[in-house]
C-alpha cells in the first residue's frame, strides 16, 4: 500500500500536468474571455492623443456603443486592419475609438516626443484610412494593463452603459466582423434603441 502511494502520487500529478499542457497547446489564445466582460470599463483620466488639453474619462462612452481598439503604429497588424476598420466607421456607422499607446515613449525604448507620434499616427491613418472618433491616449499604458491587454490590436466592444461586452485580441477583418464582433455590436445598439437612447 505505502509502495502504491510513492508511486501513485507522482503518476497522478505527471498526468494532471500533461493535460494541463496539452490543452494550452491546442488552445486558441484569441479565444480567452476577458475577465472584465461584463464589467464597467476600468478608471482612467486620460488626455486625447492629437488635442492633450482635452481629457477623457470612462464617460465617454455612455449612450453610445463604442468598439475601443487598441493600437499603434508600431503594430503591423494594426496597419492591416485600419482599411476596413475604416469602412466598417463609414459605411456601417460603427463608432470606433482608438486606445493608443506607443512603446518608444517608455525611457526603456526611447525618448520620442509627443509630436513626433501624432505626425506618425497622421500618417498612417492618412495611408491606410482613419476609423477613429477620437484617440485615447495611454501615455504610460495603465489603462491597456487594466484592461489585460497584452499586446495589438485588441479590441473591446462596450455598451452605451459602459460595461465590456465583448474582448477580441488580434485584427478584424472581414470574416471575424461577420461571424463574431458585428452580430454583438448590432445587437447592442438594439438594445440601446429599445432602451430609449440614441447615438
Amino acid at each position: 500500500m505505502k509502495r502504491l502511494v510513492i508511486f501513485g502520487i507522482p503518476l497522478v500529478v505527471f498526468l494532471l500536468l500533461v493535460v494541463f499542457l496539452f490543452n494550452g497547446l491546442f488552445s486558441d489564445p484569441r479565444a480567452l474571455d476577458s475577465q472584465l466582460k461584463g464589467q464597467p470599463v476600468p478608471a482612467f483620466e486620460l488626455p486625447d492623443l492629437m488635442s492633450p488639453e482635452l481629457t477623457y474619462t470612462p464617460e465617454i462612452f455612455k449612450g453610445k456603443v463604442t468598439l475601443l481598439n487598441v493600437w499603434g503604429v508600431w503594430c503591423v497588424t494594426c496597419a492591416v486592419e485600419l482599411p476596413y476598420l475604416t469602412e466598417l466607421a463609414k459605411q456601417q456607422n460603427v463608432n470606433i475609438v482608438g486606445l493608443y499607446f506607443d512603446q518608444d515613449l517608455d525611457p526603456e525604448f526611447g525618448t520620442k516626443t509627443v509630436s513626433r507620434v501624432q505626425q506618425e499616427v497622421r500618417e498612417i491613418t492618412g495611408r491606410f484610412g482613419n476609423p477613429y472618433q477620437f484617440h485615447i491616449f495611454d501615455v504610460y499604458r495603465d489603462t491597456a494593463l487594466d484592461l489585460g491587454v497584452t499586446g495589438a490590436p485588441e479590441h473591446f466592444l462596450i455598451d452605451h452603459n459602459g460595461i465590456i461586452r465583448m474582448h477580441h485580441i488580434g485584427d478584424i477583418n472581414q470574416r471575424v466582423w461577420l461571424n463574431k464582433v458585428g452580430p454583438l455590436y448590432r445587437q447592442l445598439r438594439e438594445e440601446m434603441t429599445r432602451s430609449g437612447e440614441a447615438e
